[in-house]
């Protein structure tokens, strides 16, 4: 992960300590418009580009062991942070970006922000925010980067500061005339300076995403005081953050600076109360789990469960129970986890007192996660057919219940894989194929679908998909070329496969001729 990301970055922002100061209460009505950047941002990276950028990091991260790919995290992530982004006019930009929020497995707290809109969050900052508001904190500040396109707008500066060394070396080169230490210090001092308005660019873009990521906040609707003390404990928690660093010598401004101006700002807003949603603890416990899969690992994981059995929040109490159900499905005891799962949906159900239910936000009460994590259980490998069977039929009424989710949708053609309804699951996954295009996962279990019926044009026509849409041109023709040969290769199935490859033949040229440029 580490290395995909380092690869580009010259071109993707990454934010240490990347969290934004919280903002409450502010009218969408009368909050103030985002600025609109200059040209020398669009000429260094246009929206296409920038677009295209971060897909192609995105392709390299998702191949990564460390990225997080959890339907029930993703699910959540996106959730959240497109909600924050629609509560805000402008949160978009210039370039009307599409966000992709997402995780990856770091204890380092820290989120990021790539090129197109991609954003990212360490598992660490995941388990370490205490609210909703907190988080929203962090993903703010990130949508607070994009919006502004500060990645063009760093390219744009180091496209300026590159004339800086270029002129120190013309100048050493006459002082070396009458001194090589001269023409040396003449250099350094040129280097120097480059490297310096560099800091200074990305101090001033954290500055600025601060700012955006306060107004998103605000119409978002979030808590503010919570952020003083998340940014306290960002600062206590690694020696990366701490203020010792002069501050001339720092990419990001210092964190007691970003703490005071995140109290004025607090100062004025009015303050209101916002009560968390159950999924944020449930899946804070998901990627608790999801961490560290190590053997010591999951004793630590259960331990810091078990602990927090003790809270008095029932929404802790049941992220804690949610959390050991999903560790006891990772180890196999299925009836284990069964029973935690169990215990979680108990504490979660609303109570008879109306008024209760109320100041508790009873309009959500984690049904999707628990059913997903009960498909989940019901599914898995040793599990009997007649176990499976009902799996099958709670993934159906999943489905039907939380439609939206397309976790719940994969888990509904997997159950019916795993019980044989194949036709039943083909049908189904092809009318899920038009919906939604872009899912290489969706491609995938059509491809098992197929393979477990005997259809080989078809499986290897579904991996090429999958393959294509995971950027892998080459492996997708080679795909094509396998379910042509295929004896139950049909006509329209040859002039399917003729038109793909000349379509992705010719991406494939565009894209060598790209890489030459």
């Amino acid at each position: 992960m580490r290395r995909a990301v380092t690869a580009v970055s010259a071109a993707a922002l990454t934010s240490l300590i990347a969290a934004a100061p919280a903002g409450h209460a502010q009218a969408t009505s009368g909050a103030p418009s985002l600025p609109t950047l200059g040209d020398t941002a669009r000429e260094d990276l246009s929206p296409v580009f920038e677009r295209k950028l971060g897909e192609e990091i995105m392709r390299d991260i998702r191949r990564d062991r460390d990225f997080l790919d959890d339907d029930a995290v993703l699910e959540y992530m996106n959730n959240f942070g497109n909600a924050l982004v629609a509560a805000y006019p402008g949160a978009r930009g210039e370039t009307n970006a599409d966000y992709y929020f997402f995780a990856v497995r770091d204890p380092v707290l820290n989120a990021f922000a790539l090129p197109g809109g991609f954003i990212g969050a360490h598992s660490g900052l995941l388990i370490a925010a205490q609210s909703e508001s907190e988080l929203a904190s962090v993903m703010s500040h990130e949508i607070g980067h994009v919006a502004q396109r500060h990645i063009a707008r760093m390219l744009g500066q180091q496209r300026q500061d590159a004339l800086i060394p270029l002129a120190a070396m013309l100048l050493a080169a006459l002082a070396s005339q009458a001194s090589s230490d001269a023409a040396m210090g003449v250099f350094m001092g040129g280097q120097g300076l480059a490297i310096q308005r560099q800091l200074d660019f990305s101090r001033d873009a954290e500055r600025e995403a601060d700012r955006v990521g306060f107004q998103i906040m605000g119409s978002g609707g979030y808590d503010t005081t919570g952020m003083v003390e998340f940014f306290q404990r960002l600062q206590s928690a690694s020696r990366n953050y701490s203020d010792l660093t002069p501050a001339y010598l720092r990419s990001h401004p210092l964190t007691s600076e970003r703490i005071s101006d995140i109290q004025s700002r607090i100062r004025e807003t009015p303050y209101r109360q916002r009560v968390d949603s159950i999924e944020f603890h449930l899946v804070r416990a998901r990627v608790r789990v999801l961490q560290d899969e190590s053997v010591q690992g999951l004793r630590d994981t259960q331990a810091a469960f078990e602990s927090q059995l003790y809270q008095l929040s029932r929404q802790q109490k049941a992220g804690a129970q949610y959390g050991l159900s999903f560790l006891e499905l990772k180890r196999g005891n299925h009836v284990k986890a069964q029973e935690w799962l169990d215990k979680a949906r108990a504490t979660m159900k609303p109570p008879e007192n109306k008024a209760v239910l109320s100041a508790e936000r009873a309009d959500s009460t984690g049904a999707a996660m628990f059913a997903s994590l009960g498909i989940e259980i019901k599914l898995a490998p040793s599990q009997s057919a007649a176990v499976k069977l009902q799996g099958m039929k709670d993934a159906e009424l999943a489905h039907l219940q939380f439609p939206l989710s397309r976790g719940i949708a994969r888990q509904y053609a997997d159950a019916m894989i795993a019980n044989g309804k194949l036709d039943d699951a083909a049908k189904f996954l092809r009318d899920q194929v038009q919906s939604y295009r872009s899912e290489p996962k969706l491609h995938d279990l059509l491809a098992k679908t197929y393979a477990a019926q005997g259809k080989l044009t078809l499986q290897h026509m579904a991996l090429a998909e999958s393959y294509a849409l995971g950027g892998s041109v080459l492996a997708a023709l080679d795909q094509l070329n396998i379910a042509r040969k295929a004896k139950d290769a049909s006509f329209y199935d040859l002039a399917l496969i003729d038109a793909r490859e000349r379509e992705w033949q010719a991406k494939r040229r565009e894209e060598l001729e790209e890489a030459k440029k």
